[in-house]
């Protein structure tokens, strides 16, 4: 049975899953989901603790109303199992996958969590995956990632010298012309199958304005949140995928707008100096939808 539609997500905030006191501090960040990562920001001598922390602070953290999501370890050739069964349980949302080469890894991920799942007295299928498409492969391969059915979104990072630079070969710049193609094609491959496009990955978290521009160019290009590294970083992201209040202005006026002309036997008028019809009706909803569930 298909999972519901995921919440929207406007900030993913990564924790390193050996830092209680991290852990305990991203807490009160605003955050809309937390990461905990087992993987890449833990010492290898550190990922069994690492591992007993996450589970620990599950229900702390869900006490909190706080939204969870663990990144697990792979080898070349497996997800770690020990990962998957430490955490899977009624506190978490899901797990992020790193690396995936294709469909078939995110396979291989479900098999892993209906496991957990049938072990702890979980219902099979709850358990939500993201993909983080780092590897070359994985981006070619987006839209059959995306329609599998525990895949609630695609996480599109293009971090500074990190896995999908050096799997695509690309040189990093600001304004990430170098990477808009692959942005795009996670776009368009998480909305037509029904899932959130998800971006990142600033990592010059002390550069807010520089971070609030790359965020920005993410959401004109359709991306609904955004991957963070972080505290600081949470606000400015809540901020660009949220609605702003001139929005809510605009768009509650197109739609009045559009109504006034209906009465008058029109499909379409001029409002605000451009022409607008029924399709941006359809717009101007969905933005006061998304204002309202935030709002919530």
């Amino acid at each position: 049975m298909p999972l519901p539609a995921m919440k929207r997500v406007r900030s993913f905030l990564f924790v390193p899953g050996n830092k209680v006191s991290m852990i305990e501090k991203a807490a009160g960040a605003q955050a809309d989901a937390l990461i905990l990562d087992l993987e890449d920001s833990v010492p290898p001598d550190s990922k069994i603790e690492a591992r007993g922390i996450v589970q620990s602070k599950l229900e702390w953290l869900a006490g909190r109303g706080q939204r969870v999501y663990v990144r697990i370890n792979r080898s070349p050739y497996l997800y770690d199992f020990e990962d998957v069964l430490a955490v899977v349980g009624p506190h978490l949302e899901g797990v992020v996958m790193s690396k995936p080469c294709g469909p078939e890894d995110v396979d291989l991920m479900a098999a892993l969590l209906a496991e957990a799942e049938h072990r702890k007295g979980l219902p099979i299928g709850v358990t939500r995956v993201i993909p983080l498409l780092e590897t070359a492969r994985s981006m070619e391969l987006a839209f059959p990632i995306a329609e599998r059915e525990r895949v609630v979104a695609l996480a599109g990072a293009t971090a500074k010298n990190a896995d999908s630079a050096r799997a695509l070969g690309y040189v990093w710049s600001a304004e990430g012309r170098e990477a808009l193609y692959f942005k795009s094609r996670v776009v368009m491959a998480a909305r037509a199958a029904g899932k959130l496009p998800i971006g990142g990955l600033w990592q010059q978290v002390h550069d807010l304005a520089g971070l609030r521009a790359y965020i920005e160019t993410d959401r004109a290009l359709g991306m609904t949140g955004e991957l963070l590294l972080h505290p600081s970083n949470v606000a400015v992201a809540n901020d660009v995928f949220s609605p702003s209040a001139d929005e809510i202005v605009y768009y509650q006026g197109l739609i009045a707008a559009h109504a006034a002309a209906q009465a008058q036997g029109r499909a379409s008028c001029i409002y605000d100096g451009e022409h607008i019809d029924a399709a941006h009706v359809e717009t101007a909803r969905e933005v006061l939808a998304l204002a309202a569930s935030l709002a919530s």
